[in-house]
């Protein structure tokens, strides 16, 4: 979701940012980045480390929190193409699931702003065991959606979203958001989601079908 469907990433690096320095700590770009795609509860971990004197769940809650207040000031900013294409799929009948590792309040808020009804299943951050870059969280989605991972094309923006689809078998589509995808398990890089269409989507479990 943050970083592939809304570019909210930067909204996350603010947050960080105003928490590590609240405890008179330094968080830079870099180390924003080395969260992308990370699940909350590990992230908390990570600030911990860096001075954050507080429990998990209390950073997890600020956190988001505040990514959600600037959802409110600033709206929900779409990345390019995500979701017309959302969408297409959406009038094509083709099944879709929310795979995300923000908590389920935070994909409620962003879900709520589509003005049509966008997912089947939604599987967060705070519902699996094992967050990316396990396979758990697609393959739960897959469960719900009632479909084989393999029939499932995924698309992510970080190595941590693709090596969780990847495990989990299903077909793995990288669009770089903040990070380079070069060296993730991906199947396909696409620059952008831009005027990418639900035939596009369906030629790629064609190849890996050996049908096209």
């Amino acid at each position: 979701m943050d970083g592939t469907l809304v570019d909210t990433e930067q909204y996350w690096m603010a947050a960080e940012v105003e928490l590590v320095e609240s405890f008179g700590g330094r968080w830079t770009h870099e180390d924003g980045l080395g969260l992308v795609g990370m699940g909350l509860w590990e992230s908390a971990r990570v600030f911990q480390a860096a001075g954050v004197d507080l429990d998990a769940d209390t950073i997890v809650h600020r956190l988001t929190g505040r990514v959600k207040q600037q959802l409110v000031e600033q709206g929900v900013p779409w990345r390019p193409g995500a979701r017309e294409l959302l969408e297409a799929l959406r009038t094509a009948s083709v099944p879709t699931a929310l795979v995300t590792m923000s908590i389920r309040s935070m994909a409620d808020d962003v879900i709520a702003a589509i003005p049509f009804e966008a997912f089947d299943a939604i599987v967060t951050g705070d519902v699996v065991a094992n967050p990316k870059p396990h396979p758990e969280p697609y393959l739960v989605a897959a469960a719900e959606l009632g479909v084989d991972v393999r029939d499932c094309v995924a698309i992510e923006d970080s190595p941590a979203g693709l090596t969780s689809a990847w495990s989990a078998g299903a077909v793995t589509v990288g669009v770089p958001n903040f990070l380079a995808l070069d060296e993730a398990p991906a199947h396909v890089l696409w620059p952008t989601l831009a005027d990418k269409t639900v035939s596009d989507v369906a030629e790629l479990l064609a190849v890996r079908e050996g049908r096209a």
